[in-house]
């Protein structure tokens, strides 16, 4: 694919105007159509590829198909064709960028708490790319088409930090090339629920779709996608909590949230993935905070996730380039050093 996507990390799958291309993994085997490729493009919902189906999107080893319940086999080869989006009412918005780096070809932001990335169901204004439009004019990628322009990988709204969006689609091309080989680092800081042993470790779980909840990833034992993380605990909090460096290996959905959840250290203040309130205070007891701070982790709310530290070449200049931005003072304030 040209463009990707990605949120922590969405590997792209759902990026409208792109032809997906899946292999269908020996788990999938015997799966309907429609289940099986709904778990390999994890930006889209089963409806929406049952209607991509329908509307003879898809073809299977090279051969159109258009038939939502056949029986996938394992190693065929699914190209999902998602046009791009109609035109829309995208509109430029003031809205002000924290920006870190900026050439002719890209900018580097440090992207607030809230903030939408892209445009979308509920969210068609006060996002990142209105901010974009503004700041940028008609100097901004093409490539992610109307709705997502200059986009080459995403955050969620609630997790703060570093994002890298391209002006030109010879910059968009190149920095896509390097989220896909993962030679554009990435890394995060996450502030758990207890303290992982070993301090330094990886998590190598399989991810896709909750069964139950659509808007939930979780790790699964067949029909998921590989998904690796490695961690390193950068800073022990009264025995109970932990601040932790983690780097992507591979990009899907909620990764870290999922895999630190997955191995019972979840990310304070996280509505999706926990941890549960009774957990926290039983935790907040035993690290005897002062009743201001107990308010601070029992109200805090979102995720504690943070973008700190992006690295990658120049797609045009060649040149190496690093960032790196503290967390903000919401999550500050958990670590105790506002």
């Amino acid at each position: 694919m040209t463009a990707a996507f990605e949120d922590e990390g969405d590997d792209g799958a759902g990026a409208e105007g792109d032809v997906l291309v899946f292999t269908v993994p020996s788990g999938s085997e015997g799966q309907r159509l429609d289940k099986a490729l709904a778990g390999l493009a994890e930006e889209l919902s089963r409806s929406q590829v049952k209607a991509l189906v329908l509307a003879g999107n898809l073809k299977i080893d090279g051969v159109p198909c258009a038939d939502v319940s056949f029986a996938v086999r394992a190693g065929m080869r699914l190209e999902l064709v998602c046009p791009p989006p109609e035109a829309s009412s995208v509109e430029p918005e003031d809205i002000p960028l924290a920006i870190v780096f900026e050439d002719e070809h890209l900018l580097v932001i440090n992207k607030p708490t809230g903030l939408v990335v892209h445009p979308g169901a509920g969210n068609w204004r006060h996002t990142l790319v209105n901010a974009l439009l503004f700041h940028c004019g008609d100097q901004l990628s093409g490539i992610g088409g109307v709705v997502r322009p200059g986009i080459v990988h995403r955050l969620d709204k609630d997790t703060s930090g570093l994002m890298v969006a391209a002006k030109t689609d010879k910059a968009h091309k190149g920095l896509a090339a390097q989220l896909e080989d993962r030679s554009l680092s990435r890394t995060y800081l996450a502030l758990v629920l207890g303290v992982p042993v070993p301090a330094i470790g990886d998590v190598e779980l399989a991810i896709g779709r909750h069964r139950t909840n659509r808007q939930k990833m979780a790790v699964v034992s067949s029909g998921g996608r590989h998904a690796h993380t490695h961690y390193r605990v950068r800073e022990q909090i009264a025995g109970e909590f932990a601040l932790v460096e983690c780097a992507l290996r591979t990009g899907r959905t909620h990764q870290i949230r999922v895999h630190m959840a997955a191995i019972k250290h979840p990310l304070v203040g996280d509505p999706l993935y926990g941890p549960q309130r009774t957990a926290l205070k039983a935790a907040l007891n035993r690290a005897k905070f002062d009743a201001v701070r107990c308010e601070r982790f029992l109200g805090f709310p979102r995720q504690a996730l943070h973008a700190a530290k992006i690295g990658f070449v120049h797609p045009v200049t060649g040149e190496d380039l690093a960032f790196e931005v503290p967390p903000p003072d919401d999550m500050a304030a958990l670590l105790d050093v506002v």
